[in-house]
């Protein structure tokens, strides 16, 4: 599942002969294989909202046993350069706030602000974005985005989630003086995975920094999102698929 088309280009080519395609809640579902595995293939759409009720659809009509959310994110730890990749070691929502009926950022009724996403599903992904990473470094096509002293990284940890694309400096500094070891932030990740663990259905979470969330973001984005999303994410993917058989 991803939030934009650009974002999964070529997965529903990859499923070749094997496709179908079902229309439910206004979202095409591809269904077929992938390097022998099968799998749904769909857009969320932008926003926790959408990436809810998709993952549900999943859940409910698809009989998803897991689910893999991949995509863009705008950089905010220190740490992360535009071109690095970060897997969710957890996820929550950075605009969630019930007081004073509830703790900061905890969902309501749930007891926990923070989700983690499956271990196994997730060290896979890391390791496929590490070999990804470093077989771009080594031939030398780092799709232009690789900095000289220091090629792109794949890291782990938290991603925070929010109704906001990062734009204004102010609310960038912001998130990071609120929740100092997020790496990065995007706009589905902690909706899909608040749904997987009601459900109890194993997740994953994996975005490639597109922009540094500042007053450049719309910019930055639009032109990673059109240029080179898909070579990161499926890059990422056909291996990951391809290991799952």
């Amino acid at each position: 599942m991803a939030a934009m088309p650009k974002e999964l280009e070529g997965l529903v080519t990859a499923m070749g002969d094997s496709v179908t395609i079902t229309r439910i809640a206004m979202r095409d579902f591809y269904v077929g294989e992938i390097a022998g595995y099968p799998c749904v293939v769909v857009l969320s759409r932008i926003g926790k909202v959408a990436a809810a009720a998709t993952t549900t659809v999943l859940i409910e009509t698809f009989k998803a046993t897991s689910i893999v959310f991949v995509g863009l994110a705008g950089g905010l730890h220190s740490s992360i350069r535009v071109g690095d990749i970060v897997v969710a070691s957890l996820l929550m929502q950075h605009d969630l706030d019930a007081r004073p009926l509830f703790a900061r950022y905890e969902v309501p009724m749930l007891g926990l602000s923070r989700f983690t996403p499956d271990a196994s599903l997730s060290a896979a992904l890391l390791s496929h974005a590490r070999a990804y990473l470093a077989e771009q470094s080594r031939s030398g096509s780092a799709h232009g985005v690789a900095s000289v002293d220091r090629p792109s990284t794949a890291h782990h940890g938290l991603i925070v989630t929010g109704d906001v694309f990062v734009t204004e400096p102010s609310r960038h500094r912001a998130i990071q003086q609120q929740l100092p070891d997020a790496l990065c932030v995007e706009m589905e990740g902690a909706a899909m995975a608040q749904v997987c663990f009601e459900f109890g259905v194993p997740f994953a979470v994996m975005r490639v920094i597109s922009d540094h969330a500042d007053h450049n973001a719309d910019v930055d984005f639009s032109d990673f999102l059109e240029k080179k999303a898909s070579l990161y994410t499926c890059g990422v993917l056909f291996k990951f698929l391809a290991t799952l058989r």
